[in-house]
């Protein structure tokens, strides 16, 4: 019921209706939303494969060949599967199958374990009933490492089978389809995604690397075209890199004409267009991409932030939300629905998310200390939870790793405006105008952070520059 004023205690205290009619599952709030909704299709989890070649260094080759799975089993329209990021909160924990299936809402778990060996790989495959912990399915692969894709296959097509659901033709052909004959550009793919959900400036630039150099192996790999493209597109939108956003739209295009029903490359694509000021091109992008992939985290993520950025903020609100529950490590969703929520009036939703993003962005700090954005992101959490000193620190550290950077110069801004600074903040703002890309120039206009600063002569004057 969030935060109440009681008599005859200082701070809010937390409060919480009990329903003891209505039992939910055990666990955290955070775990309750990852459920899925009821529903008449067998609803199942994909838990990240287990590594057996004794080399950390081949971890990006197990979880590539989970991430496909999800992705085959997500295309069959009679299952619901759980989203990679939300099966991936487990990896490398021992918990209990019963306990997960609890968690996440679904009666089915599949895991399982990779072994790859020069050119040779085995996959074992178990598929577990939550209800009495059996086994309703299982079987052991040893292949050629060129049958990699032959094993995803089968395996899909197990799981299928044995949950009787009805594979529809396009389904069964989208399923068989390989996206490339060539394993060694399928090795890079998988080392690119895998740096790629590491989700910082040097790791976009490894992974960037990896998708040229698969596309150089096998110049028609859609996939990897798209990894090319979604690079990019953060590379440009989070550091501000020289990558142009022509060169997005080409990417993304060439990924679409190779295969129209990649969600990443649509997502991509309509990020492009939406930092061209072409809005409605953009939200037809994210609306395809959402619809070929509703697990989608960058989808959801980058259409919610052209939402915002358009003042579209019931939109943006939902779409974070969505973001957040897809990836519910993302320290980002959560501290950008603070503003959201608060220029909707949500004050209590706001401080929720603020908890969570703190909570989220101090992880990342710890995981990425070089880059500066958990720092700036999470100093507006601080903020918002009255933690101002702490705030203050956490934008320091901020403006010492990247003092030119235009996205840390607008975040820390807006952390003074809060703070009553006025000054400090007109001052950053002005400095990160020059280097400012379309999307900053509009959040200007619409963050409800600069509500105080709106009259002030220097705001007008900014207004005039970015038009």
């Amino acid at each position: 019921m969030g935060e109440q004023t009681l008599k005859n205690i200082a701070r809010p205290v937390r409060v919480y209706r009990v329903c003891l009619d209505t039992p939910t599952a055990p666990g955290t709030r955070d775990k309750v939303a990852m459920h899925h909704e009821p529903s008449d299709k067998p609803a199942i989890a994909v838990l990240p494969f287990n590594n057996m070649s004794g080399d950390p260094e081949q971890e990006y080759f197990s979880d590539g060949i989970t991430e496909d799975i999800i992705t085959d089993l997500s295309k069959v329209s009679g299952l619901l599967v759980t989203a990679r990021n939300t099966a991936f909160t487990y990896k490398g924990k021992a918990v209990k199958v019963q306990q997960v299936a609890q968690e996440l809402g679904v009666p089915f778990i599949l895991e399982g374990s990779v072994r790859k060996a020069g050119a040779r790989v085995r996959v074992t495959a178990q598929l577990i009933s939550s209800e009495n912990d059996a086994h309703v399915w299982a079987d052991r692969y040893d292949r050629d490492l060129t049958d990699i894709f032959a094993i995803q296959d089968e395996i899909t097509h197990a799981i299928v089978e044995q949950l009787k659901v009805k594979l529809l033709p396009q389904e069964k052909r989208s399923i068989a389809q390989a996206p490339t004959a060539n394993v060694e550009a399928y090795t890079h793919y998988l080392r690119g995604r895998d740096f790629f959900h590491r989700r910082s400036k040097r790791y976009y630039q490894l992974a960037r690397q990896m998708f040229a150099k698969a596309v150089e192996l096998d110049p028609r790999y859609a996939r990897a075209y798209a990894g090319i493209a979604d690079c990019d597109s953060f590379l440009f939108l989070y550091y501000h890199e020289d990558v142009g956003i022509e060169r997005i739209l080409d990417t993304s295009a060439k990924a679409l004409a190779l295969d129209d029903r990649l969600a990443e490359a649509h997502a991509s694509r309509g990020l492009a267009l939406s930092l061209m000021h072409r809005p409605d091109e953009a939200m037809q992008e994210f609306k395809q991409a959402i619809a070929l992939d509703p697990n989608s985290f960058e989808a959801h993520y980058l259409y919610a932030r052209a939402s915002f950025a358009q003042g579209d903020l019931e939109r943006a609100a939902a779409l974070f939300e969505r973001a957040a529950e897809i990836k519910p490590d993302d320290y980002q969703s959560p501290c950008l629905l603070i503003q959201v929520y608060r220029s909707l009036g949500r004050d209590q939703d706001s401080k929720e998310a603020a908890r969570k993003g703190v909570k989220l962005a101090e992880r990342e700090l710890t995981l990425h200390a070089e880059d500066p954005r958990p720092a700036h992101l999470g100093a507006a959490a601080l903020i918002e939870l009255g933690e101002g000193d702490r705030a203050r620190e956490w934008m320091s550290r901020a403006l010492a790793m990247d003092p030119d950077d235009p996205l840390t110069l607008y975040n820390i801004a807006c952390g003074y405006t809060t703070l009553g600074d006025f000054d400090a903040a007109f001052d950053l703002l002005e400095r990160s105008l020059p280097r400012a890309g379309p999307e900053i120039r509009q959040w200007i206009k619409h963050d409800s952070d600069f509500d105080p600063l709106r009259e002030h002569p220097r705001y007008q004057k900014i207004l005039e520059l970015i038009g």
